[in-house]
């Protein structure tokens, strides 16, 4: 009887090796786990966040080869970043806020501009800012969600917004190309964000999802960083929305 072939491991090389690889909202959650990820795949890591303390803190544990702490949502403060970057670098991601709820009667219309500002016209300046500074066939990623799909009361803003991201992204993606500029999606991610905005109901949230969702488990950052990370390097991919949700519509 002859014995059995030794197996040994497939070492493969990093797929972001040498590449820069900016995080606009780097220092938490999606942001923060995307540039993990990154830099496991061989990255150099630019972050910038709103917080200088929690953004120190992620490029330390990140080594990032430089750091930028503003307000993406300041046009002013957005345009100086994209001046200062050293060009070319490779792929760039923009950390999405959090959505807006709330009734028709109980709208508030700044609000409603602000989330305008931030969920539409920030891709917008990012995309025009990048050009130049993004290496032809390096990718662009915005984060949306799938949460605005459902219909219901308080759902009529973010709904429109979600509804006019991917739209907005195939456009773009046409405009600035050959960057290329797709949408990752998430349903429910468990992130300090959803800890804050659910409070003591976070834990019922998570157990629910865990007996409804069709993969069994709830979403973590670490699964829409990896699909982040995929659309970096995947040249095929551009001008399309991604869903990262465990099946969460489906049900």
């Amino acid at each position: 009887m002859s014995a059995a072939p030794t197996v040994t491991p497939t070492q493969r090389e990093p797929q972001l090796l040498g590449q820069k690889v900016v995080v606009i909202g780097g220092s938490a959650g999606i942001g923060l786990e995307t540039a993990r990820h990154a830099r496991a795949e061989g990255a150099e890591i630019i972050l910038t966040a709103r917080d200088p303390e929690r953004l120190e803190h992620a490029a330390q544990e990140l080594d990032a080869i430089s750091t930028s702490a503003f307000d993406a949502g300041d046009p002013d403060s957005l345009a100086r970043f994209f001046d200062d970057l050293p060009a070319p670098i490779d792929h760039l991601m923009l950390s999405g806020g959090g959505p807006y709820y709330a009734p028709l009667a109980e709208l508030d219309l700044e609000q409603v501009r602000q989330d305008i500002d931030r969920h539409l016209l920030l891709p917008v300046q990012v995309a025009r800012h990048a050009v130049g500074k993004v290496r032809p066939g390096g990718s662009l990623l915005f984060i949306s969600g799938t949460g605005g799909r459902r219909r219901g009361v308080g759902l009529t803003f973010i709904g429109a917004v979600t509804a006019a991201l991917p739209a907005l992204v195939a456009n773009l993606a046409l405009e600035v190309a050959p960057i290329r500029v797709n949408v990752v999606a998430p349903g429910f991610v468990d992130t300090p964000l959803s800890a804050a905005l659910l409070g003591d109901g976070l834990d019922d949230r998570r157990d629910e999802l865990r007996a409804t969702l069709p993969n069994g488990r709830v979403v973590g950052p670490a699964d829409v960083a990896a699909l982040a990370v995929h659309l970096m390097t995947n040249t095929a991919l551009t001008g399309a929305t991604y869903d990262v949700d465990g099946g969460q519509q489906l049900v």
